[in-house]
């Protein structure tokens, strides 16, 4: 599976960024999308997922920071995985990883495939 992402930039705090990533290639019946953020000199950490279960939209995760914020969503015939992100923080500067993994968890060793990343920055 390929992942191509798009979304991103530059946005002033409080703002508002929309992420897309679309898969590309044999996907599985049950599968997890989701993306993971990394900062200059910290490591790869996931912030949201949604798994799809024959061909329904599952669980969604996020993590506690980006709770109430975030907004992660799938369009399955599609096989692309949106991230709406409000009310962004200057601690929210980071790249941005598109993900997709089979199965309903996604640590980094369950991914399969990465996207290239995105740089989202956040000016205060």
């Amino acid at each position: 599976v390929q992942l191509a992402e798009s979304g991103g930039g530059l946005v002033q705090a409080g703002g508002s960024l929309n992420l897309s990533c679309s898969a590309d290639g044999r996907t599985s019946r049950i599968d997890t999308m989701g993306w993971f953020r990394q900062a200059p000199g910290k490591g790869r950490t996931l912030i949201a997922s949604i798994t799809r279960i024959q061909g329904n939209t599952g669980n969604t995760y996020y993590t506690d920071s980006v709770k109430g914020r975030f907004t992660i969503s799938r369009d399955n015939a599609k096989n692309t995985v949106y991230l709406q992100m409000d009310n962004l923080k200057p601690e929210d500067t980071a790249t941005y990883y598109c993900a997709y993994g089979t199965g309903v968890r996604l640590s980094v060793k369950d991914v399969l495939s990465w996207g290239q990343g995105t740089l989202v920055t956040v000016s205060s």
